[in-house]
């Protein structure tokens, strides 16, 4: 999480997120930059979040203290509902000065009778959506009970902020004011040095996956590009938090179009191994597909504003959420999605012309120093709770 100071809000500050803190992930990687922004905006608080194998319960960094709901639930919403209780339990028990949750279940949570703190709903995406394509099984019953109650917070919460025009006017759709979303897009840190190149990575050039296994990634689409790329043997690497069950499907393909040889997992220590696999790699790829999460709720890829900041050239599937980030043949290339042929048609273009890629990648890092930094993402954060709590007192 980033230092914490002054700057200006009311706090303690709160903010809650049902995702666990710290973690290899890009939402970690959001919860570290906006959690410091608005605690340190505020002159400390409380993070809550959920806990891992070996991470405490509680913890007290200076002024911040984080709090963890460490429950072993087997099903994804049992465990919404123990985190929303333990954290009630937390709202009630002291007075905020502003407050920010990450998911229904927390932003229900601070949304405490008789509050007198104003409350950001941040949306990054909705269960009601993501757990449709990740849980095919659940119930179509249940799902409707987390759009309502999406719908209770989006329009019960003071503001709310998203990271894509996409998502901002998935929302609106459902019932948010549109005078009370703020699109603030993901960022990334550009290093005044080079990270260095990994020790495992390849002898020569190879491509790069950076991020999650979700079918929505796209990454079985990566793959089977591969396949049609295995003459020129550069190998892709997924550099992935992904457990083994998750990664099996994906082996499985590699080995049945031959390709297992050039497929390379690893799993980065820290953002300063992923920013060196980004950085070091010939192409970064995102091949987002064509599903409701991406084209429905939207999205704001992390990673390809990483592999931007990295100065690496991206292929990329042409989809609105992309092109929010992404210009064709600036930045990087775009391409259909879920169309392996044309993936590695771009991938193919850009390793016969590094000349390109490298032009692409360096327009990539002066977008992101010009309009993606992190810098800019959090202070217009703390500029929203600031609205919101003039709007309160007003």
């Amino acid at each position: 999480m980033g230092a914490v100071g002054g700057g200006g809000l009311a706090g303690p500050a709160l903010y809650a997120a049902f995702d666990r803190f710290p973690a290899q992930k890009g939402a970690a990687t959001h919860i570290g930059r906006f959690a410091g922004a608005l605690l340190g905006a505020a002159g400390g608080g409380t993070l809550a979040c959920l806990g891992g194998q070996g991470q405490p319960a509680y913890q007290r960094e200076g002024t911040v203290e984080i709090v963890r709901h460490l429950g072993e639930e087997p099903h994804p919403l049992d465990r919404a509902v123990r985190f929303g209780e333990q954290l009630s339990a937390l709202v009630a028990s002291r007075r905020w000065g502003c407050a920010q949750g990450r998911d229904p279940w927390s932003v229900l949570a601070l949304l405490d009778e008789g509050r007198t703190w104003g409350v950001v709903y941040e949306v990054n995406g909705l269960p009601s959506i993501e757990l449709a394509e990740t849980h095919p099984e659940a119930a179509p019953v249940a799902l409707a009970r987390i759009a309502r109650l999406e719908q209770r917070c989006l329009r019960a919460a003071d503001w709310i902020v998203t990271p894509s025009a996409v998502t901002a006017a998935c929302l609106v759709g459902r019932g948010a004011e549109p005078s009370r979303v703020t699109v603030i897009p993901n960022g990334a840190d550009v290093p005044a040095l080079a990270p260095p190149r990994p020790a495992a990575a390849p002898p020569g050039r190879y491509v790069v996956y950076a991020g999650a296994l979700q079918r929505w990634q796209g990454v079985d689409v990566a793959v089977r590009a591969l396949g049609r790329l295995a003459d020129l043997d550069v190998p892709l690497v997924l550099v992935t938090g992904a457990n083994r069950v998750a990664l099996r499907p994906l082996q499985r393909l590699a080995a049945n179009l031959g390709v297992s040889h050039l497929v390379q997992v690893e799993q980065a220590a820290g953002p300063d191994e992923v920013a060196g696999w980004l950085a070091h790699a010939e192409v970064s790829l995102a091949p987002l597909r064509d599903t409701p999460r991406n084209t429905e709720q939207g999205c704001c890829p992390l990673k390809l504003i990483e592999s931007m900041a990295a100065g690496t050239a991206v292929v990329a599937s042409d989809l609105p959420v992309v092109r929010a980030e992404v210009t064709d043949g600036v930045h990087g290339r775009l391409v259909a999605p879920d169309r392996p042929a044309d993936l590695a048609r771009a991938v193919r273009v850009l390793l016969d012309h590094p000349d390109v890629a490298a032009r692409w990648g360096a327009a990539g890092r002066d977008h992101v120093v010009a309009h993606r930094s992190w810098a800019q993402a959090e202070q217009a954060l703390v500029a929203v709770h600031r609205e919101v709590a003039a709007r309160r007192s007003g």
